[in-house]
Formats: structure tokens, sequence, C-alpha cells
């Protein structure tokens, strides 16, 4: 029985009865019900209509189900037909298991034997330079229910000759080989054995399945120099990787010096800048004492000429302006402010030098702090079982503390140079400065003497 689908729509907000909205709306709905009574009659009436039709016409059902038993009765011969088959074929395979066990005897064993020892090669051998450049290939594998024959062992023992030689041989051929940035282009590569292969001194490594030969992530600079001169012949010594690629796995995660220092983060950043400055610093001052100790050396050989270029000839140059009639103290007083005046220019930078000495150590712990604060959040969110997510935090932590020991480490030797230097100028003017002082007050004390020998003369 067919029934007619009809949608009923109405809206959630009602009038109050009796006004003209919620009249038209009930008769609306008695329309839609009229409609839906209507239709359910028709649809009763067809198939009322339909099954009086059939049971009207006798002859089409019984023909109707003749049809279907001749299907039935030819379904069923085809079935027994198809199990008959079946009944025979597996009497035939029992046979023929029955008279391959009669024949092969224990070949069976060597077969499995042989076929494990062809799998352990493939997978063993899989990733191996044996089959690049040489014309070697792997034993195919062998099926579980294959059977040893003559062709099997004969193709079996021709690869394994054939690696067999090919382990004991360098081949030189061309192929393509992708390099750092992707790009794919033809070189000469060098094969030797199993170990290794190179191209133009970069170390190579197999591709991923079906693809190209691949420049390894990273060849160090010494063993480039070797293979090329090998590649171009002149030279006899090579480097190899005996780990199969392990070494080289491991040169690739080597992070370089400029990713070891931006692992350091802003600390590390802070730190380096300081010790860079503090360098500097060092640097310009030191060159300035060696200039002062030259022209004071000059002005010690030279007594006489005194020169404004060096703080010895200033300090006796102001000593001279004194003139006559000063009191020793007075003198000694005039000679100390006059040293004193040129201590700043002498022992300038050395309080930059020693801060920063004495920061970059406390910038590192900072820095060390900050990394294991960053390591513990990332234990707090992902846990302990990636290894990986922690490294960032140890890494900060480790790189600020070495960069601030490297940076305070020169600026302690700096420092100390400065300071020696500085003091020995210091103890030169100061001693110059002595002397002319008591030779000085020994000629104005000696005029006295010889005046008052002088006049009973």
């Amino acid at each position: 029985m067919a029934l007619s689908a009809v949608v009923l729509w109405m809206p959630l907000a009602q009038a109050a009865p009796g006004t003209p909205a919620s009249e038209s709306r009930q008769d609306s709905t008695e329309q839609v019900l009229q409609a839906l009574r209507a239709d359910s009659a028709a649809a009763s009436a067809r198939d009322s209509q339909r099954l009086a039709e059939l049971l009207d016409d006798r002859e089409a059902l019984d023909a109707a189900l003749a049809e279907a038993r001749e299907s039935l009765a030819a379904a069923s011969e085809r079935r027994e037909a198809l199990e008959a088959r079946q009944a025979e074929q597996q009497q035939r395979l029992a046979e023929l298991s029955q008279r391959r066990d009669s024949e092969v005897g224990d070949l069976d064993g060597v077969y499995d034997v042989v076929r494990r020892h062809v799998g352990e090669l493939r997978d063993a051998l899989g990733e191996s330079w044996l089959t690049v450049g040489g014309g070697a290939r792997l034993p195919q594998r062998l099926d579980e229910q294959g059977l040893l024959d003559v062709a099997t062992l004969q193709a079996l023992n021709e690869s394994l000759v054939a690696l067999t030689v090919q382990s004991g041989r360098g081949v030189r051929f061309t192929a393509p080989v992708a390099d750092s940035e992707g790009k794919v282009a033809p070189r000469e590569v060098i094969r030797l054995g199993a170990l290794s292969a190179f191209s133009e001194g970069q170390l190579l490594r197999q591709p991923d399945g079906e693809g190209p030969l691949a420049v390894a992530e990273r060849t160090p600079t010494s063993v480039t120099e070797k293979l090329l001169a090998f590649q171009q012949g002149e030279g006899d010594v090579i480097a190899l990787d005996p780990t199969q690629g392990e070494i080289l796995a491991a040169l690739a995660q080597q992070p370089s010096l400029w990713q070891r220092f931006q692992q350091g983060g802003a600390v590390g950043y802070v730190i380096v800048a300081l010790g860079v400055a503090g360098l500097l610093v060092a640097l310009a001052q030191y060159v300035y004492l060696l200039v002062v100790s030259l022209r004071l050396r000059r002005q010690l050989r030279e007594p006489e000429t005194l020169r404004d270029d060096n703080p010895l000839g200033r300090v006796l140059t102001r000593f001279d302006a004194l003139g006559e009639g000063h009191a020793p103290e007075a003198l000694e007083a005039r000679l100390d402010e006059a040293i004193l005046a040129e201590q700043p220019r002498i022992e300038r930078g050395q309080p930059i030098v020693k801060l920063i000495a004495a920061i970059a150590p406390l910038l590192g712990l900072l820095g060390t702090v900050t990394g294991m604060i960053v390591t513990f959040q990332s234990i707090t969110t992902f846990g302990t079982g990636d290894p990986k997510l922690m490294a960032g935090g140890i890494s900060q932590a480790l790189v600020t503390t070495v960069l601030g020991l490297i940076t305070a480490v020169p600026l302690l030797f700096a420092n100390t140079a400065l300071s020696s230097r500085s003091r020995e100028l210091v103890g030169v003017l100061e001693g110059r400065a002595s002397a002319m002082l008591a030779d000085h007050l020994e000629s104005r004390r000696a005029a006295p003497e010889s005046r008052r020998h002088a006049a009973p003369a």
C-alpha cells in the first residue's frame, strides 16, 4: 500500500483563539488532513485493484511459478556439478601431494632452509651498496609452496657469486644524484665494495625506495678533501664509514657552531654581545697602553726634551711650571696631583672589563635556570615519553652556561694584562716624579751651601 507523504508546517507562535489568524490556521490544518485522508484512500484503492487483477489472472500466476521452479532446478543441478568437480579436484590435489612427498623426500627441508636464507640475505643486503652500479642483483624470494629445482639453484648461485665479486671491487660509474637542495643531476660516482660511495668529495646515502642516490647531510671537510683527491687520482687515502651510515647520521644530527649559538636563546645573545663589547674595550685600551709605553720609553731616553704625547712628559712639564719658592710638601702634593690626573686614562676600561667578566657567569646561570624551567614545563605538559621535547630547554641551560664561562675567562685574562700594564706605567711615573722632586730639593739645598762657601772666599 502506497502512502502519500505530506509535510506539515506550523508556526511556533500561536494566535489567540477567535482571532482571524487563528481561524485561518485551523482551516488550513483541516484542509491538509482532508488531503491526507484522500491520498490514503486513493492509494488503498489502487493496491486493492492490483491485487484483484493478479488474483483474477490465474494463468499468469501459474506461469510465473513454473518459471521459478525451473530456475531452481537448474541452479540445483549446477550446484551438484560444482560440488562433484570440487571433490574431484581435492582428490587430485591429495594424489599430487602424496606423489610430491614420495618423490621429493628430504628436499622439502632443503627448500625451506634455502628459502629462509634467501629471505635473510635480502633483508641484510636490502640497503647494501653491492647492488649499485655493478650489475649484481639480490636473489629472488622463493614461494612457500614452490619446488627446489636446478634453475632455482643456478640463479641463487649466480647471485651469490656476483655479490661476492662486487664486495671486493671499486666501481666508477655515472648515476643521477640528488644534492642537498633536492636537485637531481648525473654525476660520476665511485663505489668501494659494500662500504661506501661518494661523488665530488661528498659521501652518498642510498635512496628511500626507487629514488636516486642522495648526498649525505654532512661530510666533514677533511673527508671531502681526501675523497676529492682520490677521485681525481691525486691521492691514495680515502675515508670509510664501517658502521654502514651510523656515523654519517650522527654527524648529520650534530649541530654546527651557529646552531649551538642559537640554542642559547635571548640570554645567549646578551652574553655574547657583552663579551664582544668587553673584548673590544680591552683590545682598544691595551693598544693605547702599548702606544703610551713606547712614547714613555722615548721620553726616558731624552729627558731634556719634554713632550706632551706621554704622561711622564706632561707631569714633568707641570712640575717645571711651578717655579721656585714652594715648600717641599707643596711640590710633593703637586706631583701627586699631576700623577693622579694621568691615572684615569691609563686605567681606562678596566672597570668595564672586570664588570663584564663578573656578570657573564651570572647570566649563564640565569640561562641555565630559564632552560630548566622550560624543560620542566615540557615534562608537565607532555611527560617524559619523548626526550626530544625536553632537548630545547636542556640545550639552552647548557649552552648559556658554556657561553658565560667562555666569555668570562678571556675577559679575566684581558683584565689582568691591562692591570699589570697600567701598574707598570704608573710605577714608572711615580718613580721618575719622585726622582725629579728629590733632584729639585737637593739642588735647592745645595745652592745656599755653595753661597756660604763662596762668601769667605
